[in-house]
């Protein structure tokens, strides 16, 4: 298990939230992410939604992972809706080669209190990963948390946010 710090943006910084945390442990063998979000009296939660894919949850409040191999050009790009709808997709460089990822099962993004759970990921343990999130406050206002940032605009697709390695598998 390890417990992860995002930072926000320092161009979007958030009004509301103090801090957003991820617990990433294995279960059964599938990779659990547990976001929080601290603060968040004015965060807009998506309305509860019919589990499933769903494209541009990045919009709204979205939990995110991405994971690369080491020295790979191509990653993966996960996105978790309070609403119950994920996205995953596969680019073969930064940006580039965009399409549907195929999973063996479907993520189940639970909704709580002050984030959400996510359970059933299988990506390769070893890859490095960036774990990120979009927070929308009421008025429209987005900030942007990730555990690294590049200089510049936010960029999550960016190698310098890919800092975290994703915990081992159990033992048997």
């Amino acid at each position: 298990m390890a417990i992860y710090t995002l930072i926000p943006h320092p161009d979007f910084p958030s009004l509301a939230v103090k801090e957003v945390s991820v617990e990433a442990y294995r279960r059964d063998g599938n990779l659990c992410l547990h976001y929080r979000v601290e603060g968040g009296g004015e965060v807009v939660w998506p309305e509860p939604a019919a589990p499933g894919r769903a494209d541009e949850l990045w919009k709204t409040t979205c939990f995110e992972l991405f994971a690369k191999r080491d020295g790979g050009a191509d990653y993966e790009e996960f996105n978790f809706s309070p609403s119950g709808r994920w996205a995953a997709y596969a680019f073969d460089a930064y940006r580039a080669g965009m399409r549907d990822l195929s999973l063996p099962v479907d993520p189940r993004v639970e909704r709580l209190v002050d984030g959400v759970i996510v359970h059933g990921l299988v990506p390769g343990s070893g890859r490095r990963i960036a774990l990120t999130a979009v927070i929308e406050e009421t008025g429209g206002r987005r900030s942007f948390w990730s555990l690294a940032h590049p200089p510049g605009a936010p960029d999550f697709h960016h190698d310098d946010c890919f800092v975290a390695r994703l915990p081992a598998p159990e033992a048997p």
